[in-house]
């Protein structure tokens, strides 16, 4: 879960000088804030390991979720 993600979308999406897609901004998040996308990649692992075996609860990589809020994201600007 990212907090004030439009905040950091729109200072990404300013900040890319080429063409705006999914990829440039998806790169450039990784670039500008390494600490937001390690915290989700530690809350994606930590809920894998506290599930109970047999019981399967569906929650996307890290990378599809960002993806995905970065496309909504685009397709409202």
């Amino acid at each position: 879960m990212l907090f004030d993600k439009e905040e950091k979308f729109k200072v990404i999406f300013d900040k890319i000088q080429e063409k705006q897609t999914e990829q440039n901004m998806f790169n450039m998040f990784l670039e500008t804030y390494p600490t937001e996308w390690k915290q989700l990649k530690v809350t994606f692992s930590k809920f894998n390991r506290s599930k109970q075996f047999g019981k399967t609860i569906p929650l996307p990589k890290p990378e599809m979720s960002l993806r995905k809020e970065i496309r909504v994201w685009l397709k409202k600007q």
